[in-house]
């Protein structure tokens, strides 16, 4: 990168910065619900309704927010995506006898809307960034975006833990919506009007790929991340705190170490990747690490079924399965840059993490309706089983040619 950032480049670290601010206040937000709504009595899979408006409209937002994006711009997608996360956290600060199911839930869906438009934002600003036959740069620019982001929603998790115990609820999240105006009112005076918006005016039509590649991608990442949410969501926090008696705090400290872990994995990701033989990763490196990552969540449930030790085998077959998630994952949020279009390139972004916002949808249900009926050794092959899904559809993923490090992909 040169010495002097170029305007382009001044303006995706804004929106890396908002998106930073953003995840922060995400993260803690989920811990807040997840711990604050057991602790009042309600079951798993109570909890994990509260969270089903804000995956169903991730999925709809990511849909539509990549046609938006291209059509209005990325930094207006950005600052919608910041306002909406507002006024979600000011719906929660109504008194405590309003905040029902239904409420909550309303209040959850305002923020997905704002979470998956801040992301694809992000995430599609990169590509225009890095010149088409840089592959090695861009994956390594995704990696970086991607593993910061989960280290501060690992933070995220840590604060909504540790707010909880300080302060209570309500003044936690009014700290944090206070937080995220002033970050709002900043992105509206310094971001440009026109960063992302496509040349020629998208069709509404046009949400839905044409392309077989980024279609099969994004079903991997649909299985994928329902493989991390149907334990990872509710039937992990909740197991910590009441079969093993964590206080709140340690199960927001432990959850956001593995976050933050998983996000230093993510930023490290092309150097296990092959980036020292100057290759980047295609559809059988995609394949290969899914496979590897199926392994884990299996084992686990086959130890916690022969009766080991429930905390040895989570902490440490969790710790491992963040590593080798964190690789697919990077894998993934690469190549889903490198398969989009330049022009309008939040409309594939847009339609992938629509898939990506699926998977979480099916894993928070699963996690709360599973954990509730067959507990987490259950959870954990089926996350087995999802990910072994992904390893099955990666297969089909386009490979590099024999004699290229650095393909064209399209």
């Amino acid at each position: 990168m040169r010495s002097r950032l170029s305007p382009d480049v001044r303006q995706y670290l804004l929106i890396t910065g908002n998106y930073w601010a953003f995840t922060l206040t995400d993260g803690a937000l989920r811990m807040l619900v997840v711990l604050h709504f057991h602790a009042l009595g309600y079951s798993p899979l109570q909890v994990a309704l509260l969270f089903l408006f804000y995956e169903i409209f991730g999925v709809i937002t990511n849909l539509v927010g990549g046609w938006l994006g291209a059509r209005i711009g990325l930094n207006r997608t950005m600052n919608i995506g910041l306002a909406l996360q507002v006024v979600a956290l000011s719906m929660l600060l109504v008194p405590a006898v309003w905040l029902t199911v239904p409420w909550v839930m309303a209040a959850q869906a305002m923020s997905g809307i704002a979470k998956d438009l801040n992301k694809m934002s992000a995430k599609s600003s990169i590509k225009l960034l890095v010149p088409g036959d840089q592959q090695g740069t861009l994956f390594r620019w995704v990696a970086a975006l991607t593993g910061s982001k989960n280290a501060l929603k690992g933070l995220g998790f840590f604060l909504g833990g540790a707010l909880l115990t300080a302060v209570g609820f309500a003044p936690a999240v009014a700290i944090m919506a206070g937080a995220l105006v002033v970050v709002w009112l900043l992105s509206l005076a310094l971001l440009k009007r026109d960063l992302g918006k496509a040349k020629a005016k998208p069709k509404f039509r046009d949400i839905f790929s044409k392309s077989r590649a980024i279609n099969l991608l994004s079903a991997a990442r649909m299985f994928l991340f329902g493989a991390r949410d149907v334990w990872f969501v509710v039937a992990l926090p909740v197991f910590l705190a009441t079969t093993l008696g964590w206080d709140f705090w340690e199960v927001g400290g432990f959850l956001a170490v593995w976050i933050i872990g998983y996000g230093i994995v993510q930023s490290m990701a092309p150097y296990f990747t092959g980036r020292r033989s100057g290759k980047v990763p295609d559809g059988r490196a995609a394949f290969i690490w899914a496979v590897l990552l199926t392994v884990v969540p299996a084992a686990m449930a086959v130890a916690l079924a022969a009766g080991q030790d429930a905390q040895t085998v989570l902490v440490a077959g969790l710790m491992l399965f963040g590593v080798l998630f964190a690789i697919n994952s990077s894998l993934h949020s690469y190549l889903i840059v490198s398969y989009a279009t330049d022009d309008g390139v939040s409309l594939d972004v847009g339609f992938y993490y629509m898939a990506n916002a699926l998977g979480r949808l099916l894993g928070t249900v699963l996690s709360g309706w599973v954990f509730q009926v067959a507990g987490i050794g259950a959870c954990l092959a089926i996350s087995a089983v999802l990910v072994a899904s992904a390893a099955v559809v990666s297969l089909a993923l386009p490979r590099h040619p024999r004699n290229e490090a650095t393909p064209e992909i399209r």
